[in-house]
């Protein structure tokens, strides 16, 4: 998890996510389950936890959902994704989750689906 530490360092258990959504933590584990959010297990003890930037002030991150979709079609495990998401891209500009957080969908399909050819 060491690389993932280096590049998200604001993580929410699932009730911290439950909480900003204004949802149940079984409404939380539902949208993981379903591709709208992704989670990992890290901690002591491990808990599942959810990248703080996958969420704005409006909810989820617009767009998330088809982006993880394409990727784990593509056979991205969920550390993979993540760290795709989460790494600096000087072409885009800036990390694919940035653009998907300022809704700018396009490009960052383009390169998901082109990663999962």
């Amino acid at each position: 998890m060491n690389a993932l530490d280096e590049l998200i360092t604001d993580w929410l258990n699932l009730p911290d996510v439950a909480l900003q959504l204004d949802l149940e933590v079984s409404r939380v584990r539902r949208l993981i389950e379903d591709g709208e959010l992704v989670s990992v297990r890290r901690g002591d003890p491990e808990v599942r936890m959810v990248p703080a930037e996958m969420l704005t002030e409006n909810g989820i991150a617009p767009h998330l959902q088809g982006t993880i979709t394409l990727l784990r079609d593509g056979g991205f495990d969920d550390v993979e994704l993540l760290t795709w998401l989460f790494t600096e891209d000087e072409t885009l500009p800036g990390r694919p989750i940035d653009q998907l957080r300022q809704g700018q969908r396009g490009e960052v399909r383009r390169r998901a689906q082109a990663l999962a050819l």
